[in-house]
């Protein structure tokens, strides 16, 4: 039996496309990685900062928006499920072998850490201005802040497993979708930070973060493509779908272009002062997030291994 009808029971002479996977895929993805960006750099901020150093984004804007992001696209996720009141099952049992296994118990742990880390933060550096119960610093926010660097490498390296753990795809079969949407999340979190950040020296740090994490995902994304290239057939003709194929267009203006090198521009002219800030580019790279994960989506349910029978 062919691995596509076996694995996913795809007919490719029925269906040469089989699009299983839609938009609301593509925003969970994006809104996942998104909160683990937050969750990264804010808690990065408050363990290596002192208190008194942090701006409002940093210090409790960004923990508070990370649970929220976190579940519009658990909604968006639960859009997608077929049979929507069975998602309890998911707690029922634990498979090491599949990854939507893993992606529950991530998410159950992720969002009690990032809703603590929320009250924490804002309980100490609210605009309240009032601190915890006591009126002393919040216990443990230190160590709050490093499990929720965990919990959001956790978070974001899973939603390219939950991709590239799908054998049936050549195109998503490559170890280093983890990575790049991990790199990508946190090129989104400190974009959005960029975007609501008031203070001119933390928007000046966040967008030269912001270029750091767009260079190293360009990185990933050119290795990506290098294994693709220099792979078997199967992953050669899922690489032509962007070198020529019905994906070029799309993924090298929508995601090359707008969403990593016009961003990396405009944010190094705005730092060396030749042109104003604008909230042009932090919009840009969070586009350009979403567009590379609808577009690898896509492009995934596209691929297949029938070019080897």
């Amino acid at each position: 039996m062919p691995i596509d009808v076996d694995i996913t029971g795809r007919n490719a002479e029925t269906f040469p496309v089989l699009h299983v996977w839609g938009w609301e895929i593509a925003l969970y993805l994006f809104l996942g990685g998104l909160a683990a960006g937050l969750l990264i750099l804010s808690g990065w901020m408050h363990r290596r900062t002192a208190p008194e150093r942090l701006s409002p984004a940093v210090a409790w804007v960004a923990p508070l928006l990370a649970p929220v992001v976190l579940s519009i696209g658990m909604f968006a996720l639960f859009l997608d499920l077929e049979n929507k009141w069975n998602v309890w099952r998911f707690y029922t049992a634990f498979r090491w072998s599949a990854p939507m296994s893993w992606g529950a118990w991530i998410l159950a742990l992720v969002f009690p850490a990032a809703l603590l880390f929320a009250w924490a933060a804002w309980s100490e550096f609210g605009p309240a201005g009032k601190r915890w119960v006591t009126g002393a610093p919040f216990p443990l926010r230190r160590e709050i802040a490093g499990l929720n660097i965990a919990a959001g490498v956790a978070l974001g390296i899973y939603t390219g497993i939950l991709l590239s753990a799908l054998g049936a795809r050549p195109l998503w079969n490559s170890p280093l979708l983890g990575p790049l949407f991990l790199l990508s999340g946190l090129s989104a979190g400190a974009a959005l930070l960029v975007l609501i950040e008031k203070d001119h020296e933390w928007r000046r740090t966040l967008a030269r973060l912001d270029v750091g994490f767009i260079a190293a995902e360009a990185v990933v994304l050119t290795l990506f493509f290098l294994a693709l290239l220099t792979g078997g057939q199967a992953q050669r003709a899922s690489a032509e779908l962007f070198f020529g194929g019905p994906y070029t267009a799309i993924f090298w203006v929508a995601v090359g272009f707008l969403g990593m090198a016009l961003p990396v521009w405009l944010e190094r002219l705005e730092e060396r002062g030749k042109v104003a800030h604008s909230v042009v580019a932090p919009v840009l790279v969070l586009f350009g997030g979403l567009a590379l994960r609808a577009v690898l989506v896509l492009a995934g349910q596209a691929s297949h291994w029938e070019v080897l029978l």
